[in-house]
């Protein structure tokens, strides 16, 4: 079963630590997972502390995956990367110095990594059964920072993209990363557990791959400006097509799988799938050479490429 806890909210003092820490232990124990409880508390609270000295308000704290595979995740407002020590620590004087930091965190966890956003950051870990008796894990960074836009092909295909929902495309971007986030640490942390895994997560990369980057962001100036849709102009390689179909039916096996609570990230809303159709077949369609559909003329209900959207 996934877990559904509210996340704890934390002020930007000295005592967050410790409050984070006999948060996330009590929760540890209500799950059957007393043997979480020593490295969930000296993950979370070298976390918190980071968040504290480095990050902006507001800063909480959550628990997020299942009983069998618990992650801990701590955010803040800042999107500054969290920075590895450069060195490994001594395991024989492991615990004899305060303010190990990061490196306490890796030795804690069996995975552990963070998300950076343009309004904040997500660090988080999976606990251990014991601190520094394994090999201490190596993180697993995901940046959205803005890239330069990427060439194109003479080959690549104009696509217009007509009354792009900013709302949507924003709440859909935080569904996906979620997904992609919870893909990489099964791939990473769980292989023998989740053969397909690594699998599945090389196909979203191929996927992400197809798709124009300038998108995501033109959505996040529009969000900053107020603006509720906009149009875009992006070009497309030819070759994306078969994979976008083919990622529009992954989606909805996705949402199953999310909702049989056999994924941990939460299925697309009705309105968050009828954009997501809207969006991939367009590149499909004006690769086939069609005209551009406005996504409110779309609207639910409608067949947009292969899909039928209700």
């Amino acid at each position: 079963m996934s877990l559904s806890h509210d996340p704890l909210s934390l002020s930007q003092t000295p005592r967050a630590a410790a409050d984070a820490r006999r948060w996330v232990a009590r929760i540890c124990r209500e799950l059957g997972r007393e043997d979480l409880v020593e490295c969930a508390q000296v993950g979370t609270a070298e976390l918190v502390a980071n968040a504290i000295l480095h990050g902006v308000a507001p800063i909480s704290v959550r628990v997020r995956g299942t009983a069998t595979h618990p992650r801990i995740e701590v955010l803040d407002g800042s999107s500054e990367a969290p920075v590895p020590a450069s060195s490994a620590v001594d395991s024989d004087d492991f615990l004899a110095t305060f303010g190990r930091g990061l490196s306490m965190v890796a030795m804690s966890a069996v995975a552990w990594g963070a998300s950076m956003e343009d309004d904040g950051k997500v660090v988080w870990f999976e606990p251990a059964s014991g601190v520094g008796d394994h090999e201490a894990a190596t993180p697993v960074f995901d940046s959205h920072a803005e890239p330069d836009v990427e060439s194109r092909s003479d080959q690549a295909v104009a696509v217009s993209l007509l009354g792009l929902d900013v709302p949507l495309a924003t709440a859909l971007g935080r569904q996906y990363a979620d997904l992609r986030r919870e893909l990489r640490l099964l791939a990473v942390a769980h292989q023998d557990a989740y053969p397909l895994a690594a699998n599945l997560s090389a196909m979203f990369a191929s996927y992400e791959r197809q798709l124009p980057r300038e998108v995501q962001f033109a959505v996040k100036r529009a969000r900053r400006a107020g603006k509720a849709t906009i149009d875009l102009d992006v070009t497309v390689e030819p070759e994306a097509a078969p994979i976008l179909t083919t990622m529009l039916e992954m989606f909805d096996l996705a949402d199953a799988f999310c909702k049989a609570e056999r994924l941990l990230s939460i299925q697309r809303t009705p309105e968050q799938r009828a954009f997501h159709v809207w969006y991939l077949s367009e590149y499909t369609r004006q690769i086939d050479g069609q005209q551009p559909v406005s996504f409110r003329k779309s609207g639910p209900g409608q067949a947009l490429g292969n899909q039928q959207v209700s």
